[in-house]
């Protein structure tokens, strides 16, 4: 049996930094660079005071989210700004470390019984609510078919929810350069019709301009990476509730560890397998 830190919620994640739990470097990174850079080419022009347009603004930002609204309703858009913070502060839950957890479970499981998976085993896993609660059943002598009907419809609900969320996003990816491009139809409609007024040229041109600007920008730096982020935070954590799906049944069965192991392997890809030394 492995090291029985592992079972009260210590894995090899704990050690690998910010890449397993906490803020999502690669997300701040990426996008913050990003509009550093962009930022940075500002300042370096000598006036980044040109940048900023209040019509431009009004036009890209509001209508984005105006237009994106209409295509949803009010509880889906709200559902994913509260998802959003996933993406920086994504809680990861490593694969082969949810199934090194797994394996320590059934193995104390088919030793001791399953009321020994009560008290300190079960509260390890309260930081993983899906595991926890398909333990809980396990425990409470729910039959396994039912256990397994509501572990899999709660898989489908969290997977519709962030499949919404990535949709919204997506959706306001696509928008937002368009309003850039309204933006910018506004704006030589403005400046054509005031070509005789030399002091009016320069904020239509410069509504037609920026609100391209900011389109871009918002679709390319924000919102698509948010969106794709999103998606594979989603397909992740799908895998490792599968996986807790896959070991729930089995310790409720009491089957052998190794053959969990098996199973979960056969889940896993490649590089995240469990490899024990078995005697």
């Amino acid at each position: 049996m492995a090291d029985s830190g592992s079972l009260y919620g210590r894995t090899r994640a704990d050690d690998a930094g910010n890449d397993y739990a906490g803020v999502d470097l690669a997300t701040v990174i990426g996008i913050g660079g990003a509009l550093a850079l962009i930022a940075l080419a500002m300042l370096l022009g000598g006036s980044p005071g040109s940048f900023v347009d209040l019509p431009a603004i009004l036009i890209v930002i509001l209508g984005t989210g105006s237009v994106t609204l209409a295509s949803f309703t009010f509880n889906e858009v709200s559902a994913t700004l509260s998802v959003l913070p996933r993406t920086v502060l994504h809680p990861r839950i490593d694969p082969g470390d949810a199934a090194e957890r797994l394996i320590d479970l059934a193995e104390l499981a088919r030793a001791r019984g399953l009321l020994k998976l009560q008290g300190a085993p079960l509260e390890s896993t309260a930081d993983e609510p899906f595991l926890y609660k398909g333990l809980g059943l396990v425990i409470d002598g729910v039959a396994e078919d039912e256990v397994e009907a509501m572990l899999r419809q709660e898989m489908d609900a969290t997977a519709a929810r962030h499949g919404r969320g990535v949709g919204v996003l997506r959706r306001a990816a696509e928008v937002s350069p368009a309003m850039g491009l309204i933006g910018t139809l506004v704006g030589l409609v403005q400046m054509l019709g005031n070509l005789d007024d030399p002091e009016r040229i320069g904020p239509s041109m410069a509504v037609a301009l920026l609100t391209t600007f900011y389109g871009a920008i918002l679709s390319n730096v924000v919102f698509s990476p948010l969106a794709s982020k999103l998606e594979r935070n989603a397909t992740e954590e799908h895998l490792v509730n599968h996986l807790y799906v896959v070991g729930v049944l089995s310790i409720a069965r009491k089957e052998n560890p190794r053959r969990l192991e098996m199973l979960l392997n056969s889940v896993l890809p490649p590089h995240q397998r469990v490899r024990r030394l078995h005697v």
